[in-house]
């Protein structure tokens, strides 16, 4: 920005006679500021506004000071406390979550009260016309210095914020995921100034799908990196933390996450956010399998169960299957297949046939020598229990 000509050093007389009515025209100042800036008129009763009267007066003793020399200044003169004050001005605006626009009003207002009071000052003094002219200039390139040097302050401001509140969230995230004490959770999102949603669910899924999945989902959603998954994997995976509330938040989430590989835990409080996270990484093994579309874990909670325990099902399939133990691979593997079938279509043969694309007869000499080889377990709700489980996972 091109700064106007300074004006000459006034002379002596009227400097002071501006310097003594710097008081007055600070109280003015202040009570226009609160007259006409509706966003201040609360501000004035607390710290703030103690920080705002003293930066309106340092503000008006460097203005002073630079008129009395000429306009010149360095770092060690009253202007940088001036600049000071502009610039945690700035940043206070920003602590107490306000925009700029506030303050760039009240910056407007000061200047005009300020140039009102002064310039009658260097009139009632004869200060010469293009003098006069030249100070009304540099008057407003004086508040845009200022101005900037707010704009700075609440930039930085923001800055900082938002990296110290990035740091709070992630951790927040991690000891979610982590299943720490809830007093300590609940420590976490105070520090981040989170607000808890009553539940949340887990979404694991390829980091470069996060950007794209982010948009229009909770803005409370945490996102952290998930270092439990194959470093060797050629995308590192994510896990996103997202607030839902009901059974149609649900279904929107997933139709969001559709062709992302996303994998969705259930739903569970936010302070046991970690057993949603748990549940879909037991199910990320399915992802592979639905061509990018969503895979929704409440969907393969029989799935789950079965798996829970692959030893226990390992032992579980061959204790059930024993009977068949002494037969040929292939005729065993038949017998199985049909054994499966005829669980599931519960003995509907004509189904049975259908499923296993033979013809009934076929199916009933199997069942025969199922029944020869089972004797009348295939009788007995435990054993029919077992052996669902035991086939229920190929």
């Amino acid at each position: 920005m091109n700064k106007p000509a300074k004006p000459d050093a006034l002379d002596r007389e009227i400097v002071e006679a501006l310097r003594g009515q710097l008081p007055a025209v600070a109280e003015l100042v202040v009570a226009a500021v609160i007259d006409e800036v509706p966003s201040y008129t609360d501000a004035w009763n607390g710290p703030m506004g103690t920080t705002i009267a003293e930066a309106v007066r340092l503000a008006l003793g460097g203005f002073v000071y630079l008129i009395g020399a000429g306009g010149a200044s360095d770092a060690g003169t009253p202007l940088q406390p001036a600049l000071d004050g502009a610039y945690a001005l700035g940043r206070g605006e920003a602590r107490s979550g306000r925009t700029m626009e506030a303050l760039l009003a009240a910056y407007r207002v000061g200047a005009r009260v300020a140039w009102r009071e002064m310039s009658a000052t260097a009139v009632t003094a004869k200060l010469p016309a293009d003098q006069l002219a030249r100070f009304a200039e540099f008057v407003f390139a004086y508040i845009d210095e200022l101005s900037a040097a707010s704009a700075f302050g609440h930039a930085d401001e923001l800055a900082t914020t938002g990296r110290v509140r990035a740091r709070y969230l992630e951790r927040l995230a991690q000891d979610l995921l982590s299943g720490a004490p809830d007093d300590a959770l609940v420590g976490a999102a105070d520090r981040a100034d989170w607000q808890p949603p009553e539940a949340i669910v887990a979404v694991l899924l390829p980091s470069s799908q996060v950007r794209a999945a982010l948009s229009g989902l909770d803005p409370r959603t945490l996102e952290v990196t998930d270092e439990s998954r194959d470093a060797a994997d050629a995308d590192t995976w994510s896990v996103l933390l997202v607030p839902s509330e009901g059974r149609s938040a649900r279904q929107f989430l997933l139709r969001h996450l559709a062709g992302r590989n996303a994998v969705v835990g259930p739903a569970r409080p936010w302070l046991r956010a970690a057993a949603s996270y748990q549940r879909a990484k037991r199910v990320v093994a399915l992802a592979s399998d639905t061509a990018g579309a969503a895979v929704d874990s409440e969907a393969h909670l029989a799935w789950l169960v079965c798996t829970a325990d692959p030893d226990a099902l390992a032992d579980l399939r061959r204790q059930a299957l024993a009977p068949l133990s002494d037969l040929r691979p292939a005729t065993a593997e038949r017998l199985v297949d049909t054994l499966r079938s005829w669980l599931l279509h519960q003995g509907r043969r004509e189904e049975v046939a259908a499923d296993l694309v033979v013809h009934p007869q076929t199916v009933r000499y199997r069942m025969t020598q199922l029944r020869e080889l089972y004797g009348d377990a295939l009788s007995d709700p435990r054993t029919i229990g077992e052996l669902t489980i035991a086939l229920a996972i190929s």
